[in-house]
């Protein structure tokens, strides 16, 4: 499953110029699977991984979730933590103009833009969580709080 080269993302780019460290997994991806998958083919407990999410407030302005892959973002919490009245999801085929990531490759590091983003507050009990390196078959693990510091995030209460 392991690839003999290793791929550098820019999130990774990032990672490393912030001296904030962190693991890269690999997995073979031929096709977007979700992250519960990829948690499965990675061996990895499903609540230590966790999918990013674009979503736009009413103001048009875009924001950044990133919540455990087995949870859903609740929108009313998600449109209070960043002051908004309503905040709705980011249509798939919108992502790459918006973010510079595509579907299943998406990560709060290193968007085209510094969006405001929230992290759900699950990620502070835990040691390490599990996000997308930026690219279908990457995955990073690395603390809550560098990924926090990475992205310029808050923790938040985000989920249903």
């Amino acid at each position: 499953m392991a690839k003999s080269k290793e791929v550098k993302t820019n999130a990774m780019r990032i990672l490393e110029s912030m001296h904030l460290p962190y693991e890269a997994k690999t997995y073979e991806c031929r096709d977007f699977v979700d992250g519960v998958q990829i948690a499965d083919i990675l061996g990895l407990p499903h609540e230590t991984v966790y999918k990013t999410l674009v979503a736009q407030g009413t103001s048009r302005q875009y924001y950044v979730y990133v919540i455990p892959v087995e949870a859903e973002l609740d929108l009313k919490k998600a449109a209070k933590s960043v002051g908004e009245k309503s905040v709705a999801m980011l249509h798939v085929r919108d992502i790459n103009a918006v973010t510079g990531y595509i579907r299943g490759g998406c990560t709060a590091i290193g968007m085209k833009k510094q969006y405001v983003t929230r992290i759900s507050d699950s990620a502070k009990e835990l040691e390490s969580i599990i996000v997308s390196g930026g690219k279908l078959g990457v995955q990073l693990k690395l603390s809550p709080d560098d990924l926090r510091k990475a992205c310029a995030g808050e923790f938040d209460d985000i989920t249903r």
